[in-house]
């Protein structure tokens, strides 16, 4: 078929109007994202602006720079990671203000990626030098990995008896002193819930308060949805899908109420609490959008009666209802409630801030100031007995997203500190309680969540313990069960124990204080070991065993050596001179022989001179290291005494029999290496106990 000119000029015009209704197709689109966005619809206006730009043409710079930035936007207000690569494409197209930079700083860093973040800090410095959250983020990326190798003593786990891996549970939070009840917030699907709705602003289904409590055993019983609290407030309204319905009221004819059932409610969010001392009043935040509008949060107060919660009752902070308040903590008096808000005398974003009970209401609120609060958010702050203030920040030094901060106040202002890892993830930490004066709680924390749910994490202080532990045995390793451990500190410790049956002892010890301990058995020597505990950070477990020395046989010193066919020491004796130097020592009232002996090979006359010769260097040795020369008989026997088995002898060469004396007539009987055995056998040192009374009378 040939085209026409009139056949031309209608295709020409279908193809104008195409694009033209394209473009209005998108304007439109891009209008509704808008309005979403203004009304705090993240989650629907952040999906819709990514499809807006994938329409957009590349060479619509502006546009596209425009519309990637609210797309960042939208998904870093719900910690979406989408937020990154949104920045990415702002910045790609020249999006003409430098603050892109600096949430594209803090989404990287909330992703770990700091190397990238560090530079997209640098850049937004560039032209904002004195911005404190961004040199905050900029020092934490440069500092991370130092402090990645500093933990605390705290031990965290996951608390799986809370947690649902399919939705979020965060804000735990004990009911007053009741360490063994718990209130937290949770968007799981329950029996009562299975049809949840979904919240336009984050598109995950809205929470609700969660109650738990231990049993006899100490384990956390069913969890229970908290009875008495409404989803759905008979002031909230019905919206629809673009939030453009009217309101119903109370009151309202049973017309409008029915045409209120027709339309789709918007969902309430419940969830962020705190009690009063006695557990008996609850504070707790709540939100439901307006006409399809994201009015802020606002906190509200019940109250219990026999095991029923009242109607919650709004808590008046600010004259202004426009003004956003949640997360509230109570103070151990109960007069102070500290809360999360965005009034407009604030520093930026959520701060923190107090206010003081006069009468039945809540009066003066006060921003916490500069040193809690920053540009960025703080939010979930919680208020121990002894004043602490615990908190979490976007805004401060930390390791990305939500930081647990802990602040105490000297004076007129706050000292501030980052709780530090494992309290701290890149990721968001946050909503935490303790249970009363413990070392020990919860908190949340979205950690490792590819899908950003937060999970509530246990944690605990462990006490650190110092002890001290071992054995008792005698020289031919036998255990000694009827052993006596003393143990005498600079602490003021003196304290004495049995050891158990299978010669194994155990003792406490203190931080920072020197211990002498001291090991007894009827029919043994004494044995003395000193320790200390200081400068010690964490537990620590000594172990050290204790062999006391027979009082009514020799002793052989198997490591005491001599030069070949001389008396002369060798620098390898040195460890066995000092364990006997510490034997006398330990045993200051005994006498001793030291005896020195030869094996059969050689002349008996040399070979007892040779022997009298190492006994006596060997007492010199001990004269010489401070032991009394009354105490000391040197005897040297030659070859007189061969070694008599013993069952621990025969135990270690099969060959020897038990009692069998090693006289040449024996020895002569053995194999060829056997021989060398027995003759390096009869070559010995040994000290015999004389007396027990030296210097006693």
């Amino acid at each position: 078929m040939k085209l026409t000119n009139s056949h031309i000029l209608l295709l020409g015009c279908a193809v104008l109007l195409s694009a033209a209704l394209s473009s209005c197709g998108l304007q439109a689109q891009l209008k509704r994202a808008d309005k979403k966005y203004a009304i705090g619809e993240y989650y629907a206006a952040g999906d819709i602006y990514r499809s807006c730009y994938k329409k957009i043409k590349p060479a619509d710079k502006s546009l596209r720079a425009q519309v990637a930035f609210k797309q960042g936007e939208c998904y870093r207000h719900i910690n979406n990671q989408r937020a990154t690569s949104a920045y990415q494409n702002a910045i790609r197209n020249h999006y003409p203000d430098s603050i892109v930079y600096l949430y594209y700083a803090q989404t990287l860093q909330y992703q770990g990626k700091y190397k990238d973040a560090e530079k997209a800090y640098s850049t937004y410095l560039t032209n904002h030098p004195s911005d404190y959250v961004a040199q905050a983020g900029l020092y934490a990326c440069r500092q991370v990995n130092e402090w990645k190798k500093e933990f605390t003593r705290y031990k965290i786990s996951p608390a799986k008896e809370f947690n649902d891996k399919r939705s979020s549970n965060f804000a735990p939070c004990f009911v007053g002193n009741n360490s063994d009840a718990l209130v937290f917030t949770s968007n799981r699907t329950t029996a009562s819930r299975k049809n949840r709705q979904q919240s336009k602003i984050t598109g995950v289904p809205v929470n609700m308060l969660y109650s738990t409590r231990k049993n006899a055993l100490g384990q956390w019983e069913e969890i229970e949805k908290v009875a008495g609290l409404s989803e759905d407030k008979s002031d909230a309204s019905s919206a629809d899908s673009d939030g453009e319905s009217e309101s119903s009221s109370a009151g309202s004819s049973s017309e409008s109420q029915t045409t209120q059932t027709k339309k789709k409610t918007s969902p309430a969010d419940i969830g962020v609490c705190t009690f009063t001392d006695d557990g008996k009043t609850m504070y707790f935040t709540y939100s439901k959008p307006i006409n399809g509008s994201d009015l802020g949060a606002q906190i509200y107060k019940t109250s219990r009666a026999s095991g029923e919660w009242s109607e919650p009752q709004l808590v008046k902070i600010f004259a202004d209802s426009t003004i956003t308040c949640a997360h509230p903590s109570l103070s151990y008096s109960g007069d102070t409630l500290y809360f999360v808000s965005d009034a407009p005398d604030g520093y930026g974003g959520m701060d923190i801030y107090f206010a003081e009970l006069d009468q039945d209401e809540w009066k003066n609120p006060t921003n916490l100031g500069p040193t809690i609060n920053t540009s960025s958010d703080e939010m979930f702050p919680y208020i121990r007995k002894d004043g602490t203030l615990y908190f979490s920040s976007k805004g401060h030094p930390g390791y990305g997203g939500l930081d647990l901060y802990y602040a105490n106040r000297q004076d007129s202002t706050w000292l501030l500190f980052n709780m530090g890892a494992p309290f701290n993830s890149n990721g968001d930490d946050f909503g935490i309680t303790f249970a009363g004066e413990q070392e020990q709680g919860y908190f949340s924390s979205n950690r490792g969540q590819k899908k950003g749910i937060d999970l509530i994490y246990s944690f605990v202080l462990p006490e650190i313990v110092f002890m001290v532990e071992g054995k008792v045995k005698n020289n031919y390793g036998d255990d000694l069960a009827d052993a006596t451990i003393r143990l005498v500190g600079t602490d003021g410790t003196n304290a004495k124990v049995q050891a158990k049956k299978d010669g194994t002892y155990k003792l406490k010890l203190q931080q920072n204080y020197k211990y002498v301990m001291l090991a007894t058995s009827r029919g043994y020597l004494n044995e003395k070991y000193e320790l200390e505990t200081f400068n010690l950070k964490d537990s620590k477990t000594y172990t050290h065993d204790f062999t006391l020395t027979s009082l009514s046989k020799p002793v052989t010193m198997n490591n005491i050596f001599y030069e070949f066919a001389k008396w002369d020491l060798t620098p390898a004796s040195e460890e066995g001179l000092s364990q006997l130097i510490k034997l006398l020592n330990d045993n200051p009232n005994i006498t001793i022989e030291l005896s020195a002996h030869t094996d059969r090979v050689g002349d008996a006359t040399s070979n007892k001179v040779l022997s009298e010769k190492r006994a006596q260097t060997v007492v010199n040795y001990l004269i010489a290291h401070g032991i009394d020369k009354e105490r000391l008989t040197a005897v040297g026997y030659g070859k007189e005494k061969p070694v008599v088995v013993d069952d621990a002898l025969h135990e270690k060469y099969k060959f020897l029999p038990v009692d069998q004396e090693l006289n040449e007539e024996f020895i002569d009987t053995l194999p060829a290496d056997q021989q060398n055995i027995a003759n390096q056998i009869n070559r010995r040192t040994e000290f015999r106990v004389l007396r027990t009374t030296y210097k006693l009378y």
